[in-house]
């Protein structure tokens, strides 16, 4: 039986850029399938009273400083030196969401890898429909279709029911991460996961 890892993924999360190359590496060791599950973290924020750790934790003395000490740690590790804070952070997600969940699972896993680097490596800004065409386009997407599909009414109510049945089984934010019903949170639990796979 193939091991599937369920991935619940939102493009505006800078962590879901950092977890995806090793979760891709992960995944090839363990002979394991990633699953993309899209849902909006702007309204899992709404649902769940979160909100982003920069603004959250902002009153916290020391602690924005150490989580951006644990990511540059984690960039080392994983030779993520690429990454750069993208400009327009926190940028809206939802058109790209409705494109994600619009798409079949093997095309899902190709968007992922043609918009994050466009996204967190290239500053791509996401609101310029012609820059996100032209990226698109070069990754063998049809980027008109995918442009009226995330306008498709159904496909707008299939991202609020997958963000609205992620926060009922207890997702607040992202990457969340799920090897059955066993729910893992953060870039950090990459190596849990992998015991967990081993184990299985």
């Amino acid at each position: 039986m193939t091991k599937t890892i369920e991935l619940i993924f939102d493009f505006v999360s800078p962590n879901a850029y950092l977890v995806w190359q090793p979760l891709r590496a992960l995944a090839a060791r363990q002979g394991a399938q990633i699953r993309i599950t899209p849902a909006f973290l702007g309204g899992m924020h709404k649902l769940t009273g979160n909100a982003p750790p920069f603004i959250r934790d902002a009153d916290v003395k020391g602690k924005n400083a150490y989580a951006s000490l644990e990511m540059q740690r984690f960039i080392a590790k994983h030779s993520l030196h690429r990454f750069k804070m993208n400009p327009k952070f926190p940028f809206n997600s939802v058109n790209l969401m409705r494109m994600l969940v619009s798409l079949p699972g093997d095309d899902q896993i190709r968007f992922i890898d043609a918009l994050t680097p466009a996204i967190w490596e290239e500053a791509l800004d996401v609101s310029d429909a012609a820059a996100l065409a032209t990226v698109l386009t070069k990754a063998g997407f049809d980027a008109e279709s995918l442009a009226a599909k995330a306008q498709d009414p159904a496909i707008k109510q299939a991202l609020i029911d997958n963000t609205e049945k992620a926060v009922g089984r207890g997702t607040f934010g992202i990457p969340t991460f799920y090897i059955g019903e066993e729910m893992f949170f953060g870039k950090e639990r990459l190596g849990q996961i992998e015991e967990m796979l081993e184990n299985g």
